[in-house]
């Protein structure tokens, strides 16, 4: 498949998981007596990757992320030299739905009385933070440490589930299911980003609205991930060579 193909795969895949993720936190989160909240995010972000790992998996091989990128070009996967293409595929994608998500709820509870509705603000669209921008106040250094963890966790699990060893058919299911697990335990941390791409498009359309407080931050949400997700690439290329040794 030419690169440029498969990289409008990953722009598309990409600006669906964050117009599905953070969407969901911006429009449903918070909804009086039926908002979804935690729970309702954490699968929203799983439900679309699994979706688009089906749909585009046999295209692009559905990364939708920077990290997940890196990760599999460490761990032998992914050609290097495609690298910075896919990366800007997937930030525009980010970029194009986090924009989409402000248009749309610029217009939330305008035309209905008592409804939720909304502002604009350092935290809105479901941006990644820490300090004041972490939902229960978690500093820089927790942050970034949970950042790698939970990358590079992602990372082994994806590795592991598209492994010709393993049983490649399901593999979306895992690595959807793994997306939501991760979310589930880090919302309340940095509010989950294991994804530079999806980190950038919020923060850079709420720099746009003269927000720029997660666009400062935003440098943690691109190493901490990128970080995780080389040390996956390298400890599971130690499974591979223990098997084939």
């Amino acid at each position: 498949m030419p690169l440029m193909t498969r990289a409008l795969a990953e722009l598309i895949g990409t600006f669906w998981l964050v117009l599905g993720g953070c969407g969901a936190a911006v429009f449903a989160a918070g909804v009086p007596d039926v908002g979804i909240g935690y729970l309702g995010v954490s699968f929203a972000f799983g439900l679309t990757v699994l979706t688009m790992a089906y749909a585009i998996g046999h295209i692009s091989g559905c990364h939708l992320n920077p990290a997940v990128s890196l990760g599999l070009a460490v761990g032998g996967r992914f050609p290097f030299a495609d690298l910075p293409v896919y990366v800007i595929a997937q930030v525009l994608g980010a970029i194009a739905a986090a924009f989409l998500i402000m248009f749309i709820a610029s217009d939330m509870g305008l035309h209905k009385e008592g409804q939720a509705t909304f502002t604009l603000a350092a935290n809105s669209l479901a941006v990644n933070g820490y300090d004041s921008l972490s939902p229960q106040g978690y500093g820089m250094l927790a942050g970034l440490v949970t950042e790698i963890v939970m990358t590079a966790m992602f990372l082994f699990i994806i590795l592991g589930a598209t492994d010709k060893r393993g049983i490649g058919t399901h593999a979306g299911l895992a690595i959807g299911l793994a997306l939501t697990l991760i979310h589930l335990i880090s919302i309340p941390i940095t509010n989950t980003s294991v994804n530079p791409a999806r980190s950038t498009g919020p923060a850079l359309a709420l720099l746009t609205g003269g927000q720029g407080q997660a666009a400062s931050q935003l440098w943690l949400f691109w190493v901490g991930p990128l970080i995780g997700a080389a040390i996956a690439g390298v400890v599971y290329r130690l499974f591979e060579q223990k098997h084939t040794a």
